[in-house]
């Protein structure tokens, strides 16, 4: 793929929207392409978190350790943004990232990341953004899940 169609794939990630194409560009040029199989594993859960990845094309479920076994909470698709959590916080892979069809994504190493939120503040209000959705995903299904086992 040409760079420039990369460009406007990262165009398409609202986290990118407010990115000039130069920027995109440069961004592009300096992360990993990288393809995925389906039931190939991005990331794991407890793995060091060195990069965040954007999903180009494909899906991949997010899945979390449980006392069974692996538990899906959610699902990603293209124009979805992994991984920043454990670069944020610098902390271990919350969870695994599986393909579940063909993935094709851009893997941004911590370092350009970070650049890349120091240079485009209306970036981070985004990143705030999904993580506080997440987050309100999250409390509100375990509200629900509470009141289930209550009943």
């Amino acid at each position: 793929m040409l760079l420039n169609d990369e460009v406007k794939m990262l165009k398409q990630v609202p986290l990118f929207a407010g990115v000039s194409p130069a920027k995109l560009k440069l961004l592009a040029f300096t992360s990993e392409r990288v393809t995925y199989r389906a039931g190939e594993i991005l990331f794991r859960q407890g793995d060091h978190g060195d990069a965040a990845y954007v999903i180009l094309s494909g899906e991949a479920d997010i899945l979390v350790d449980g006392p069974t076994g692996p538990i899906k909470v959610a699902e990603v698709e293209s124009n979805s943004f992994v991984g920043e959590i454990a670069i944020l916080c610098d902390v271990a892979r919350t969870a695994t990232v599986k393909a579940t069809t063909q993935v094709e994504a851009l893997r941004i190493c911590k370092e350009n990341f970070f650049k890349l939120l120091v240079d485009f503040p209306e970036m981070t209000i985004e990143v705030v953004r999904v993580l506080a959705d997440r987050l309100s995903r999250t409390t509100a299904e375990l509200s629900e899940a509470r009141s289930r086992a209550k009943h």
